[in-house]
This record gives C-alpha cells, sequence and structure tokens, in this order.
C-alpha cells in the first residue's frame, strides 16, 4: 500500500507563512502565534514537525542560534541559491539580506589557501543593522 503524503488546510498555512516572512528567519513558536491568531488547530510538536519535513524538502535553511541554541528557520526561494551564499541578518529588525557578491568567493578562497579552512556558506549567518535600524544612508554618515 503506498504512503499518502497529505496537504493539510495547517501546512498550506504553514507553507503561506514561510513565504510571507521571506526575509526574516522565524521561529516554531512564531508559526505556532500565527496559526493560533488565525484559528487553525495544531499542537507545537505537529509544527516543528512540518517545519522538519519543509527543511529536508529543502525549502527551509534550519539555522541553530548561538544565543541560546534554538532552532530558526530560513524560507529558501525555489529558483534561489541560498546554498551557495552567505546570510546577513539585523539584529534589530530580523530582516535577512543574502550576499550574492563576488567578494565572499575571494574571502572563501583566501580562507581555504592560506587557513585550510573550506567555508560552507548553506546555513551562514553574519549579524549586524541595517541601513534603516541605523538610523541612517549613506548621505548622511556621521564623520
Amino acid at each position: 500500500m503506498m504512503k499518502k503524503n497529505y496537504n493539510t488546510k495547517g501546512k498550506d498555512i504553514i507553507l503561506s507563512y514561510m513565504q510571507a516572512h521571506a526575509d526574516r528567519n522565524f521561529s516554531a513558536n512564531d508559526v505556532y502565534r500565527f496559526l493560533q491568531e488565525n484559528d487553525t488547530k495544531m499542537n507545537i510538536t505537529t509544527v516543528y514537525r512540518n517545519l522538519d519535513k519543509f527543511a529536508d524538502m529543502g525549502m527551509l535553511m534550519k539555522l541553530k542560534n548561538v544565543d541560546d541554541d534554538r532552532c530558526r528557520y530560513q524560507y529558501k526561494h525555489p529558483d534561489g541559491n541560498c546554498d551557495e551564499h552567505i546570510h546577513m541578518q539585523c539584529r534589530a529588525c530580523g530582516k535577512i539580506f543574502h550576499l550574492e557578491c563576488r567578494f565572499m568567493s575571494e574571502i572563501a578562497a583566501h580562507l581555504y589557501e592560506h587557513h585550510e579552512f573550506t567555508l560552507e556558506s548553506s546555513g551562514s549567518m553574519l549579524n549586524g543593522l541595517c541601513k534603516e535600524c541605523r538610523g541612517t544612508d549613506e548621505g548622511n554618515k556621521q564623520a
């Protein structure tokens, strides 16, 4: 007998949440609260199970937060190459940026050649402050 892959309302809502929050990472608790606010009955264990399935399918990156050792998730665009570049996250607003410039290739090459270290971009995150959260733009920088 073949095992069916069921699409449930809850699973569809989780997918919608992931896509709507593609520029931020999120926790299972964030998704759970969203489900509750939208009158979708699902326990937190099922939320974790669904997020892990989406991660196994390559639709999410599963990131471990170094501050508290908890998992966070980041949606991976189907046509993107999130495993091939590093991400930057604003520690104030949580927005995620894709670092796809050639400069990172130079850093990876330097790390390999001079330190015998192979950089793995998948799941890598640089933390800092984005332009908006710094409260300045390029024209208003203080000297």
